[in-house]
């Protein structure tokens, strides 16, 4: 299976098992992963459209296929029981949605205290139809210097592509409208919660 090429800036997994998981669940599939990743320790991937639980699997297998270490934000509650153990162990963050918990700024402090920092974020923030994406994730690329590299799973091509990162000025506004544009002919998962 062909695969973007991973550089040494990029933490490794160094998993034989997961990375052979992975590529067996693409492979049989039929996925393919296209682009390339940035010369760079640090950055956020912002993956979409989020529209089901699949994206999630075909997401968590491109990370283990390329054996690459990759941090991810999810709702507290489905850090419960065995899945905390995994979530945690494949890069799991917990966000508590119902109070704030400055996560912006905790997610800022992580990214500077730290040699390499890669995020994966689902802009919408949810599987449900939204017109508003959130802009923590720019937010937090702003504040800790860092690009954003937009990240498509498009259903319809079976094609998960690593598209060309973006430096984030102050206008979050105008940044947030430039990065929702990268998606505009990715076919989801479920393309009525589009």
């Amino acid at each position: 299976m062909d695969l973007p090429v991973v550089n040494d800036c990029i933490p490794r997994r160094n998993s034989r098992f997961l990375r052979w998981l992975g590529r067996s669940y693409l492979s049989s599939r039929g996925w393919k992963v296209v682009g390339t990743f940035p010369e760079q320790k640090k950055f956020i991937l912002a993956v979409a459209p989020h529209t089901s639980n699949w994206d999630f699997v075909v997401g968590v297998s491109v990370m283990f296929a390329l054996d690459i270490k990759i941090n991810f934000l999810g709702k507290h509650s489905i850090f419960v029981g065995p899945f905390k153990y995994l979530l945690n162990n494949i890069g799991g963050i917990p966000v508590y949605r119902d109070k704030n918990y400055g996560v912006v700024e905790q997610l800022v402090n992580r990214c500077q205290q730290s040699e390499h920092f890669v995020l994966g974020i689902a802009p919408e923030g949810t599987r449900s139809k939204t017109r508003q994406w959130k802009s923590g994730f720019l937010h937090i690329a702003h504040q800790a210097n860092i690009p954003v590299v937009p990240v498509s799973l498009d259903f319809g091509k079976k094609e998960v592509t690593l598209l060309p990162e973006h430096q984030i000025s102050d206008d979050i506004d105008a940044e947030l409208n430039k990065v929702k544009q990268c998606f505009a002919n990715t076919c989801a998962k479920n393309p009525q919660a589009v």
